[in-house]
């Protein structure tokens, strides 16, 4: 039915939303029929166009209020009551204290699915904030399920912004916005870890385990084994998320030991993956929504809860991922984690988190290289082991001549730039690298340029032939850069060539798929064993024909 008021005015345009005051004096009339009319005067095709209505105005009119356009309608097509964290607290539909151990299992085993479906490229308000009780941890009274909340927002936290620090992905990798919840910033990191909360958890538990571990010679009674191994499969997961969240805060930290803290970390997190595997039936199942198709519905997860924070766009479908992958996803992560190479890496189809990772560990906020090297003394070695230009050479009566060490500064300056977009390119997903690897080409067109001007003033104040220096060394360097760029298949590898090249002396071949990070990583010898750094053997393989 169309109204028409009697104060409204025509030269006002269409009135979306009418106040109280004018709906108590307007004298409304039924014009439903004439409107009718008006519209049958219109051709198939035709539109009235008021003036006012724009374009934005038809965009909104489209998108609002329509269920296949906007998300925030989602709501209005169930007929349960949707409640929030402290609603179902009230009308008792869910439990923060007395939790029982299957509760618990099933709660951290789908808490882990969301966490990793946002890692997937969905929303937090439509994945770990699906989860009521990450909305205010300080409701819970059970204290296992209260240190997991924590620990699960401290892991969210850290992961949003490792992966903006690093600024290598795109908007269909990751969604770093929060919609206002709270991500635990007022629990400190240890409270959470170390002597904290989870660790207290664990070992409540680990007595627990202990106590209702058969003994030898004791007939077993079978309730009292299936809660041995209940609480020592919720042992398993709390001690999983503390040892993720404490290697996840390691990898925060600029100092080069903290990786070697990481790799055990991350090794005693693998561990763990197998048992928790084993047994993700002794916690509650979940039953799909009916309504939508793939929300996990059991106590504590409302996946409409969230609904009206989205924008008014399309409903993007966000699928929870299975239990049994989570444990294959995790174990995958940890992998990614330990592997030290850049330009094979995105071939795996890498997740955002771990390439991230990746570049903040190589790349440190100052840009030194593991936070301790700088990147124009890296180029200098790469360039020492790549060709070995005499004017860097020790033995060379230019090394200590303090204007060529000026221009050769100046030169290596120059390069650092591209060498670390080079870097994060490779960081990028692999649909996008190739777009990102034409434009950084460009940037090393622009040190042919500057090798020129370096070559030229070289020349005048060492009155030396450019082959007593190496100018030609300098041309040979950039130029095999940009060959390898220029490449069909992509970003050259790093660890020997699948071209059929071989390793130099002393160095035997070696897969990009055969190297963990965390065992050289925290090293810093690679300055004087050019073998161990990716630089040299990005640049020694760059060489190599195809």
């Amino acid at each position: 039915m169309v109204m028409k008021s009697a104060v409204e005015d025509d030269d006002t345009g269409w009135v979306l939303g009418i106040p109280e005051k004018m709906k108590n004096n307007a004298n409304w009339v039924d014009i439903t029929h004439e409107f009718k009319g008006a519209c049958k005067e219109l051709n198939l095709g035709e539109l009235l166009h008021d003036k006012l209505f724009g374009l934005f105005e038809a965009m909104s009119a489209i998108e609002m209020m329509d269920p296949k356009m906007d998300a925030g309608m989602i709501g209005n097509q169930v007929n349960r009551k949707v409640l929030n964290f402290e609603q179902a607290i009230k009308e008792g539909a869910i439990k923060v204290k007395d939790l029982s151990l299957p509760e618990l299992i099933g709660i951290i085993d789908t808490c882990f699915c969301c966490l990793i479906t946002w890692l997937e490229g969905h929303s937090l308000a439509q994945t770990v904030f699906t989860c009521l009780y990450v909305h205010n941890p300080d409701l819970i009274e059970e204290p296992a399920l209260k240190a997991f909340a924590l620990g699960l927002l401290k892991v969210c936290d850290i992961a949003r912004e490792k992966v903006n620090k690093a600024a290598v992905f795109e908007e269909e990798d990751f969604q770093a916005m929060t919609y206002g919840f709270k991500m635990a910033n007022n629990v400190t990191d240890l409270r959470v870890t170390g002597a904290g909360m989870l660790k207290d958890v664990e070992d409540e538990l680990q007595r627990k385990v202990k106590s209702t571990r058969s003994r030898q010679g004791e007939q077993r009674n079978p309730e009292v084994e299936l809660e041995h191994q209940q609480c020592l499969a919720l042992f398993n997961r709390i001690k999983f998320t503390r040892l993720l969240l404490t290697a996840l805060i390691a990898f925060t930290k600029k100092e080069t030991s903290s990786v070697t803290e990481a790799q055990k970390l991350v090794a005693q997190a693998a561990d763990l993956l197998p048992p928790i595997h084993s047994s993700i039936l002794f916690g509650i199942q979940s039953q799909n929504d009916t309504t939508k198709g793939d929300h996990p519905i059991m106590m504590g997860f409302e996946p409409l809860v969230n609904q009206r924070l989205l924008p008014p766009t399309f409903p993007r479908y966000a699928k929870i991922i299975k239990r049994e992958d989570m444990v294959a996803y995790f174990s995958k992560l940890i992998e990614r984690i330990k592997t030290d190479f850049f330009c094979e890496f995105s071939e795996q189809s890498p997740c955002v988190l771990s390439r991230s990772l990746l570049q903040t560990t190589f790349l440190i906020d100052n840009k030194k290289v593991f936070g301790t090297h700088l990147m124009q003394d890296m180029i200098k070695d790469a360039l020492r082991y790549f060709v070995s230009p005499p004017v860097l050479s020790y033995k060379c009566c230019l090394f200590n001549n303090h204007q060529a060490k000026d221009y050769i500064d100046s030169f290596v300056t120059h390069c650092s730039r591209p060498f670390c977009n080079l870097i994060q390119i490779h960081g990028h997903n692999r649909a996008r690298q190739r777009d990102k690897l034409g434009h950084i080409l460009e940037e090393f067109a622009t040190l042919q340029d500057e090798k020129r001007c370096f070559k030229h003033r070289m020349n005048i104040p060492t009155r030396m032939p450019r082959s007593g220096w190496g100018a030609a060394t300098f041309t040979l360097w950039i130029q095999a850069l940009e060959a390898a760029l220029q490449t069909s298949k992509g970003p050259p590898p790093v660890h020997g060539s699948p071209r059929g090249s071989h390793s130099p002396p002393g160095v035997a071949p070696c897969s990009s798929r055969q190297r963990p990070i965390l065992q050289g990583i925290s090293h810093s010898d690679h300055i004087n064993d050019p073998t161990r750094d990716p630089l040299f053997r990005e640049a020694q393989t760059f060489c190599e024909p195809a």
